[in-house]
């Protein structure tokens, strides 16, 4: 691990710290782990965001992903229902459009319906 990535992730944890309502940073942090390949800990802060900030967009594709990786299907499948529904709130239709491929493409690999 580099010193610029510990430095970064110590930078967004400060950021958390000062400012636990800004959904980016922990957002960001969550895609600091998932470059090391330290799931879990992105695992973490996906679910800080769905719990906390279930407004914030981009959480849902990375999350449903990672839940998808650990084979918690249910919770995929309900991530990638939740971001659908909340980019069409949202009139995101760039990001509707991925999360629907996305859950297509899920949903087709593990034959579900």
């Amino acid at each position: 691990m580099s010193d610029t990535t510990n430095t970064r992730k110590e930078s967004l944890l400060q950021y958390i710290k000062e400012d636990p309502q800004a959904p980016f940073n922990y957002y960001a942090l969550a895609l600091e782990y998932l470059k090391e390949d330290k799931e879990d800990d992105a695992l973490k802060y996906f679910n800080i965001l769905l719990e906390q900030h279930p407004d914030y967009l981009p959480t849902y594709y990375h999350a449903a992903a990672l839940y998808t990786e650990y084979n918690m299907l249910e919770e995929a499948r309900h991530t990638y229902e939740k971001g659908v529904d909340l980019a069409y709130k949202q009139q995101d239709f760039h990001a509707r459009r991925e999360l629907q491929n996305a859950f297509q493409n899920f949903l087709f690999e593990h034959d579900l319906e």
